[in-house]
């Protein structure tokens, strides 16, 4: 019906959300995500589809790489990883570590997300997982200029004058 592209967000750790198997709750079933982007992606061939998911269930289950591989030969266009896993909530820091090894392993780009909250902290994100891109989340509740500010700091590396 005229999307430009679908986003499956199936990194949400709201618990409302994943006592009914939903968002990152998918996680923990990986035949179950391969059938559902697999449904979604055939369902739209013209429009790209990408998807979002965290490092993993919880610390001992970081299976981040195998989604992303799924996500890859479903045909999903990019992924988006944030740097929790559902456990984790939005609690403590973000690792890097996760991201940086889904990149290294797949062919589709890859956005790292998590504790972006200055120009210089999305610049070390990107040289650290080698991350196509970085997606800015809940920091710019705070600071709405945040977007601005990394925009700035890219395209004037990209084109001094």
């Amino acid at each position: 019906r005229g999307a430009q592209i679908i986003d499956i967000n199936m990194g949400c750790p709201a618990k409302k959300v994943c006592n009914v198997q939903a968002g990152s709750a998918l996680m923990q079933n990986e035949l179950l995500v391969a059938q559902i982007l697999e449904a979604i992606v055939s369902a739209v061939p013209n429009t790209p589809v990408t998807l979002k998911f965290r490092t993993g269930w919880n610390r001992d289950n970081k299976n981040a790489p195998t989604i992303a591989r799924i996500a890859q030969e479903s045909g999903i266009r990019a992924v988006a990883i944030h740097g929790r896993t559902r456990a984790d909530q939005y609690t403590g820091h973000a690792e890097y570590d996760t991201i940086a090894l889904v990149k290294s392993q797949i062919r589709i780009p890859v956005i790292a997300n998590g504790d972006i909250t200055t120009p210089q902290k999305a610049k070390y994100v990107l040289d650290y997982t080698g991350a196509d891109g970085v997606m800015i989340g809940r920091a710019a509740y705070d600071d709405p200029y945040l977007f601005a500010a990394v925009d700035r700091r890219f395209f004037a590396q990209a084109h001094p004058e």
